[in-house]
């Protein structure tokens, strides 16, 4: 199953995915969002593909019409996995990690598919991150590695924009994630079911005004979905609606020579094989 959050009269709604288009499901499904759909548990998803899988109904929305939102706006918690690929850590100077880097990203950070990645009036250096990101669909604590996919609600993309030069004056990454309108994450959110269990085996890039800039594969991760899960719930309770980032491959505009960063009027987008394109144009932020 497939479905986009877009906005309709306003308000956060929910589609479904379809040939020829994308379905609304305000007729077919109670949830007023996907939060609201994932808090209602496996009954209410399983429920909805069901229904899905019988409805005759035909599509009637066109992606080009519709204003997305991103796959969750206000999810409870976004847990990013930093250096969880071997090249990103080396292209970094940074050694292959034992231990992934966590940070936290803020609801606030979070831009919609098609809507502007916003460049802050501080800082000129705002990179692009290709990174997989795992919705959680139960609450759950000391999850092993081995039941760590019964958890996973979904998986969508997700550009972890980053502020370069904010990022590196402190220790800690935060401040330089959190920057609003940086984290760029859709449009899809795509079931389990439809993908190689733990999304691996699937090609990841960025793309920079048509040009290649980030080119792997989810295989490459030096944590994989099912361990990151397992590592993040020896911390804390994860619950519904949640979100893990599972870190980038190398090609970012920080390590390359000369650096590349996004600027007013560019446009990037992170592709993942069988999730979709997020795509996203860049805007200098407007003085207050």
């Amino acid at each position: 199953m497939r479905l986009i959050s877009y906005l309709h009269d306003g308000k956060p709604a929910l589609a479904a995915v379809m040939d020829g288009g994308l379905l609304p499901l305000q007729d077919i499904c109670p949830a007023a969002d996907l939060m609201d759909l994932l808090q209602r548990g496996d009954t209410a998803l399983n429920e909805l593909k069901r229904v899905l899988a019988s409805t005759k109904a035909g599509a009637s929305l066109q992606s080009d019409d519709i204003a997305y939102g991103p796959v969750l706006s206000r999810p409870g918690k976004i847990i990013c996995l930093g250096l969880n690929y071997a090249d990103h850590a080396a292209e970094g100077g940074h050694a292959r990690p034992g231990y992934p880097s966590f940070f936290m990203r803020s609801a606030t950070s979070l831009v919609a598919h098609g809507m502007p990645m916003i460049r802050p009036q501080c800082s000129g250096q705002l990179d692009y991150e290709a990174e997989l990101a795992v919705i959680i669909g139960k609450r759950c604590r000391h999850v092993k590695e081995a039941d760590a996919h019964s958890v996973i609600a979904g998986y969508s993309c997700f550009n972890d924009g980053s502020i370069r030069d904010y990022q590196k004056r402190t220790p800690q990454w935060t401040v330089g994630k959190n920057f609003d309108a940086t984290g760029a994450f859709g449009p899809v959110f795509v079931t389990p079911d439809e993908l190689p269990e733990g999304a691996q085996q699937l090609r990841i890039q960025t793309r920079l005004n048509g040009a290649v800039m980030q080119d792997a594969n989810t295989s490459d991760m030096l944590f994989p979905v099912a361990e990151a899960i397992a590592l993040v719930s020896e911390c804390m309770t994860l619950e519904p609606g949640d979100v893990i980032v599972m870190g980038t491959p190398a090609g970012v505009g920080a390590a390359r020579t000369p650096q590349v960063w996004m600027k007013d009027g560019d446009t990037v987008e992170v592709e993942i094989e069988r999730l979709g394109v997020l795509r996203n144009p860049i805007r200098d932020e407007v003085p207050a």
